[in-house]
């Protein structure tokens, strides 16, 4: 796998909501002219998919938070990070399509480079496969199935058609990163003393929860790094999160429940 990350593009933590499982992938393509440039110059790719998020972010009638596809895969087999692992999609139509599936999109379009090569089914079958190994159900499907738009076009909703097969020559060099194994959500009573926030409680579950809170962005709760015993500080972030998450009121107060934790995924300690 050719993985090219949001660290690699310059950009952010993304800030699109969080979701930690779909029905599957939908499959996109860019609905536009795209360059034939693209097929000999990967810094062109590159550029390309700098200039969606751009677009998307600039979009004041749909509010883009992020790019709004999870990966792309381009001609020359590299995987573009997009939104990522774990975040809900913008791309699918509306809310309830969204939640329902991841998505990928080809750097392909209605005129120009209109046909998928080889590499980049490669790259995008690679995403498919990551988002397997991280909450995606085995459904694959194109924009068009469900959704009344010509998307992915016919070269890729071709291909959809028949499983989205990898071509040869085109498996990854590395395997797709294994499934991780994630702390059980161990009960609203772990966190609390007298129905309060157990301050000063120690479990290395709450160093593996404030590292993930942290990761997500949440970090600015602590003056120092998140350590074994809980503090005001951890209450503080997790209650940010699940305000993330579209909690509102006493559903975003402290204990962390069992939904967030899974879309937290702390790592089993």
């Amino acid at each position: 796998m050719k993985l090219v990350t949001r660290a690699d593009l310059g950009w952010p933590a993304s800030a699109a909501p969080l979701q930690a499982s779909t029905d599957g992938t939908k499959i996109h393509y860019e609905g536009a002219p795209v360059s034939t440039r693209l097929l000999s110059d990967h810094a062109a790719c590159l550029a390309e998919w700098k200039a969606i998020r751009k677009a998307h972010l600039a979009n004041a009638k749909e509010n883009y938070s992020d790019i709004a596809y999870n990966y792309g895969g381009c001609p020359h087999g590299y995987l573009l990070e997009g939104r990522g692992i774990g975040h809900r999609t913008g791309a699918n139509g509306d809310q309830t399509l969204n939640r329902a599936h991841y998505a990928i999109v080809g750097l392909v379009g209605s005129e120009g480079l209109t046909e998928p090569t080889d590499a980049m089914l490669g790259a995008l079958r690679d995403g498919i496969e990551l988002l397997r190994a991280h909450g995606a159900g085995t459904e694959i499907e194109g924009h068009r199935d469900g959704y009344a738009t010509e998307c992915p076009g016919g070269p890729l909703y071709s291909w959809v058609l028949k499983g989205a097969p990898r071509p040869a020559g085109t498996e990854p060099s590395t395997p797709a990163a294994p499934r991780q194994v994630y702390e059980p959500y161990p009960g609203a009573a772990f966190f609390l003393r007298d129905r309060k926030p157990a301050l000063g409680k120690s479990s290395p579950i709450f160093t593996a929860m404030g590292k993930r809170l942290v990761a997500r962005g949440f970090g600015r709760y602590y003056a120092v790094g998140p350590g074994p015993r809980l503090g005001q500080a951890d209450v503080d972030a997790y209650e940010a999160f699940q305000r993330s998450l579209d909690y509102t009121g006493a559903a975003a107060k402290w204990a962390p429940g069992p939904a967030s934790w899974a879309v937290l995924k702390v790592p089993k300690v």
